[in-house]
């Protein structure tokens, strides 16, 4: 007892851990490699100036042991800063940095003791480019630095049995008051949010009509050159906000935004709209239109143009609105029917096509709404299995192509059978009309995801598909295309972009359960279980029962050691009614939990049903599952190229 006493001292512990080396040395080695040359010797040198001692590397992590606390704090701060602008191609280098004070024990070139694990177990707190610091790291230093504090809420560290409190340090760029993700953004004009407009009628069933002006506004000013607009998709959640427009602004991204409503009595209608640059709330243009009902394309053609004559944006060709449906009672059903196809649950989407068959019996040259019915039967078979696959994708691919015969230049229609081309695994077609709709109509937010799925996922096209997917996203920024993207920059190592995105959405929709399952995703990829844990907790407070958080519950369980609740939890979801839910479970959890017979049996039956994940290529924890014979035989079923 009294000779080990004699190595112990009262000493700072630092660990460092490089964000998303794993991913970046699976994505290419040589770049990693180089990567962590520099960090080495950018390190060491602080280190040095300093006066750390380097006890040892676990990986790309470093231990150091500091004298005196302030002097690791001083060497922290100085490595992050060293580091701020340093990046490997489009890979950022950040740190996760954990500081510790207390006793350890020396023995050899090594230190041990419980000051050591609670140092290990701090990093993880921190955010990339971050530090954070425990109580007695602070208790030593908070007054003798200008840096302020932030205490994380309370925090229990992995095997460590009692509390500890943490503090993450605030840079001279951090607000104490910041929301959850960056609010910066270029506030350009030319990026325009068309806003549900209100419907001021007496009677609420007019409410659609008010929503078709919107969509009718979106497809003419998406056709206007140089202006970027937001989808539908996006601002429909807006719908009745009392949101200020600055804050819609931030959330959308956009420099203006466009609001109005909608008046009706008899056959005739008033409209109100006016334009207003969000970074000065001033309005930029407004304008009212008194119209009979049956004009109702002219007015979407007076209003597109004020706008574009305001923002002196050249139209495209002479500017005028051209319409593929003159019939008005067959555009009052389309416009209805969309409103509910954006609802996305069974009923409305059943009774979306009933309108649109009417709609298309009333107008056979329809083509905007033989395409909204491709869609509406690719969503019913493809996306959502309500009814037979093959009987429905034989619609939505009919309804396609006719749209596309009635009007060649309709980029909705080029959109919808890129949808079913994708959706029966034939990936040069997709992409083929994919991109015929974003050249007719640059603003189509779907073609642009199809396509950047495409290339990064499929076709391992990782710049083409980056580029795709971030215009994607800045078309439909609340769509599910952000956690595509995110996704996309895990896999790419940009842990920090990844998480402001799916933090940003989360803040916009923090009822949204589905996305509590994409952060537990993101906390998964960089081995963050503890996050990744209270991700699909909160999203199952949210949403008892939700079968992707389940999954991912099962996923987590595997991943932790504890095989037994995820087998148990994997044969709770084969109970499902529904196929698919079955299938996903017995692929994800079954491949986490190394039952690689299991889940090529899914993942064969998900090829199938066309219903196999996109991500199949790249999913970090399918990488025991494509080193399988069986995996190649599965990617010349689909189509997926070696």
């Amino acid at each position: 007892m009294e000779e080990s006493n004699q190595g112990r001292r009262l000493a700072a512990i630092m660990f460092t851990d490089i964000v998303g080396y794993t991913a970046l040395t699976q994505l290419n080695e040589g770049r990693a490699l180089k990567a962590l040359e520099i960090h080495d010797r950018l390190l060491r040198a602080s280190f040095q100036k300093y006066h750390g001692r380097e006890i040892k590397t676990i990986g790309d992590s470093f231990l150091v042991e500091f004298d005196s606390a302030l002097d690791a704090f001083n060497c922290a701060v100085e490595i992050q800063r060293l580091l701020w602008n340093y990046s490997e191609g489009d890979w950022k280098l950040k740190l996760r940095i954990g500081i510790h004070l207390g006793d350890v024990v020396h023995r050899g070139n090594d230190i041990f003791g419980d000051s050591v694990n609670i140092a290990s177990r701090i990093p993880p707190l921190a955010e990339p480019g971050g530090i954070c610091v425990s109580e007695q790291v602070y208790d030593q230093i908070h007054n003798k630095t200008e840096l302020k504090f932030r205490q994380l809420q309370k925090t229990e560290l992995k095997n460590v049995s009692f509390e500890t409190k943490i503090y993450s340090v605030l840079f001279p760029a951090d607000n104490e008051h910041e929301s959850e993700f960056k609010a910066d953004y270029a506030t350009d004009k030319l990026k325009v949010a068309v806003l549900p407009f209100s419907n001021l009628s007496p009677n609420p069933d007019d409410a659609y009509i008010a929503d078709g002006m919107t969509e009718e506004i979106i497809t003419t000013l998406s056709g206007i050159e140089a202006l970027s607009v937001i989808s539908r998709t996006s601002v429909t959640g807006y719908k009745g906000t009392t949101k200020k427009l600055k804050e819609i602004g931030k959330e959308l991204e956009v420099g203006s935004v466009l609001e109005g409503s909608l008046r009706k009595a008899g056959n005739r209608i008033r409209i109100s709209a006016q334009l207003i640059d969000v970074s000065t709330d001033r309005h930029l243009w407004a304008q009212n239109y008194d119209r009979h009902l049956d004009d109702i394309f002219e007015i979407q053609s007076d209003i597109a143009s004020n706008i574009a004559q305001q923002l002196k944006i050249k139209l495209i060709g002479s500017g005028k609105v051209e319409r593929d449906g003159r019939d008005i009672d067959a555009y009052t059903m389309y416009m209805k029917a969309m409103q509910l196809l954006y609802e996305n649950d069974e009923g409305s989407i059943r009774r979306s096509i009933e309108l649109l068959e009417q709609a298309v019996a009333k107008d056979s040259t329809f083509a905007r709404a033989m395409a909204g019915l491709s869609n509406a039967w690719t969503i019913m078979g493809a996306n959502h299995h309500y009814e037979d696959w093959t009987a429905s994708l034989e619609k939505a691919t009919d309804y396609a192509n006719r749209a596309v015969q009635l009007d060649p230049d309709c980029d909705e229609a080029h959109s919808a059978l890129a949808q079913v081309f994708n959706s029966s695994d034939k990936f040069e077609e997709t992409i083929r009309e994919a991109k015929r709709a974003i050249q007719i109509n640059p603003s189509n937010s779907d073609a642009y995801i199809l396509l950047g799925m495409n290339d990064f996922f499929i076709l391992d096209l990782k710049e083409e598909g980056l580029k795709e997917l971030e215009r994607a996203r800045e078309l439909d920024p609340l769509r599910g295309s952000a956690e595509v993207l995110a996704f996309a920059y895990d896999l790419l190592g940009r842990e920090a972009d990844a998480l402001d995105l799916l933090l940003k959405i989360r803040y916009v929709q923090p009822k949204n359960a589905a996305l509590y399952d994409d952060i537990a995703n993101h906390y998964f990829i960089f081995r963050d279980f503890q996050k990744a844990r209270q991700a699909i907790e909160d999203g199952l407070k949210i949403e008892p029962g939700n079968v992707a958080l389940e999954i991912s519950r099962g996923i987590l369980s595997a991943l932790t050691g504890e095989r037994d609740d995820a087998k148990r939890i994997l044969e709770d979801l084969k109970k499902s009614d529904d196929e698919n839910s079955r299938l996903d479970a017995a692929l994800y959890i079954g491949a986490s939990l190394g039952d690689l017979d299991q889940a090529f049996e899914a993942l064969m039956r998900l090829g199938e049903t066309h219903a196999w994940p996109y991500h199949v290529r790249v999913y970090p924890f399918f990488e025991d599952l494509r080193k399988d014979p069986r995996y190649r035989e599965f990617c010349v079923k689909v189509g997926v190229p070696q």
